[in-house]
């Protein structure tokens, strides 16, 4: 730890260009970009961010993926400026309500925006082309300044902003070589957005610890898919939803590939039947976390983990269930879930969270319990909850069994007002066959007490996602309250 006490978000990227200038740092679409292009890049963009910002600046990020994205991100990281990443798939009002509360210092674009002061980046052009001129070697931040403005995956109203110090992440990335080992000879695969945080993550955390990464404009299976297997990738990030569309990509096995991490929801039986077939050699983790907590769990193979838990702590994580008074629960009692670890968030940067904070503990709204083996069990979210005929029913746990059924791909379960139960469950399902109501009741059955059972199922008309490929509760809530679902009989 103390070696990590004294690193910054880029710290090692001047001796990585150094040790091996002409290797291959990014691969976008075919591009390739040396270490030393990189270096150079950063160090560019850095002298301008300098010249133009106050320490401690807010920097807005509007840039499509590209290994400019990363170059002026590592760049305002390097400068102990903020990188708001702002994503590039919002809506103008998302945008503009992101701008108005954050007020950046400096908004680097693609186009043209006169209501900032603004860095034009062409993404098609070469990166010697950014801000010509001398390189710049910037003073090394604190390892407690914040560096990084992210954004959750909200998609009504604007999401909130959270902010994260240089310290959480290169603490995580250390925790991540205990856990993984990804080192200077892997090449890693991060096929999502980097407005999202495990892609992004995953791409800084490579090109901190020497890695290739393999980064895409836009996600198509089938170029992820060659891109993995030409380039002899090792590492690949998805969320289950992108590994389910790679792994229908036709194809033989690829065998380099040895680390497949997940996160964002629980993969499907499909996922766990397919992988090993594609993926002969790769140990498959799964990641319980948040924006705010970064890792909580990881659900290794290795581990033989209870099929319904997500997992055990993280390594560098400690995990306490607590009453709403703050009292420790007993093993295998439910209660509030209190994280405690160096990945913590620092604050919001815009908006705020249902958080309860404990010394050096934190809860965002968890609930669940240990085993006696220190296994997690989620069983959903406070917010989410649902009270029916005077129980309390957390949907999260009903759509872990409904999601079961070889036949449904997703689904998504919220309650009703009801005059006689308080509530009345409904149950929306993304399903590949038909399937009756009488159908999915005794399969939810098996599992669930009689009144964890929806009686109500529909099939949307849409199924609707976040830009981080989890499914969108509250749309697909307003789409039943407004009719736009098929009830199934």
């Amino acid at each position: 730890m103390h070696d990590v006490l004294h690193m910054t978000i880029g710290s090692t990227l001047r001796s990585l260009a150094a040790s091996k200038p002409d290797a291959n740092a990014i691969i976008c679409d075919g591009a390739q970009i040396t270490w030393s292009q990189l270096s150079a890049c950063v160090q560019r963009l850095a002298r301008e961010l300098c010249r133009c910002t106050p320490p401690g600046a807010g920097v807005a990020i509007h840039l499509p993926n590209s290994p400019h994205f990363l170059a002026v991100f590592l760049a305002v990281a390097m400068t102990g400026r903020q990188a708001q990443v702002l994503d590039i798939d919002w809506p103008a009002s998302h945008l503009k309500a992101a701008l108005k509360g954050l007020s950046p210092d400096l908004f680097v674009c693609e186009g043209t925006d006169f209501s900032y002061q603004c860095l034009f980046i062409d993404i098609d052009e070469p990166l010697a082309h950014i801000c010509p001129g001398e390189i710049f070697e910037p003073d090394s931040p604190d390892a407690l300044a914040p560096f990084y403005v992210g954004f959750t995956s909200g998609s009504t109203g604007i999401p909130k902003g959270y902010r994260r110090n240089h310290l959480s992440w290169v603490a995580s990335f250390a925790a991540d070589a205990h856990e993984f080992g990804i080192g200077s000879d892997d090449i890693v695969v991060a096929p999502g957005s980097m407005s999202h945080s495990l892609f992004l993550y995953a791409a800084i955390h490579a090109l901190q610890v020497g890695a290739s990464v393999i980064l895409f404009r836009r996600f198509r299976p089938d170029i992820v898919m060659a891109e993995i297997r030409d380039r002899g990738a090792s590492a690949l990030y998805a969320a289950p939803t992108q590994l389910a569309l790679l792994l229908d990509v036709p194809g033989p096995p690829i065998p380099t590939v040895r680390t497949i991490l997940i996160s964002g929801s629980k993969w499907s039986s499909a996922i766990s039947e397919k992988t090993p077939e594609r993926f002969p050699n790769a140990d498959f983790a799964e990641f319980y976390g948040a924006s705010e907590l970064s890792f909580v769990t990881v659900r290794k193979i290795a581990d033989q983990c209870p099929e319904a838990s997500v997992g055990r702590a993280f390594h560098g994580v400690s995990i306490k269930i607590r009453d709403s008074g703050g009292d420790e629960l007993p093993i295998g009692d439910t209660g509030r879930i209190f994280v405690s670890s160096p990945f913590l968030f620092t604050d919001y940067a815009i908006g705020y969270g249902d958080l309860v904070r404990r010394n050096d503990e934190l809860c965002i709204g968890d609930i669940g319990y240990l085993d006696r083996d220190g296994f997690l069990y989620l069983q959903g979210r406070e917010n989410r909850m649902i009270v029916t005929s005077g129980k309390n029913v957390f949907p999260e746990q009903i759509e872990r069994v409904l999601n079961s059924h070889q036949s449904v791909k997703a689904s998504a379960v919220f309650g009703i007002p009801d005059r006689r139960r308080g509530e009345r469950l409904v149950a929306l399902v993304q399903v590949t066959e038909s399937l009756s109501a009488s159908e999915l009741m005794r399969y939810a059955r098996r599992d669930l007490s009689l009144p964890f059972v929806p009686r109500i199922y529909a099939k949307p008309l849409e199924w609707r996602w976040t830009a981080s490929g989890k499914t969108d509760f509250a749309r697909l809530k307003a789409d039943w309250l407004s009719g736009a679902c098929e009830v199934l009989e």
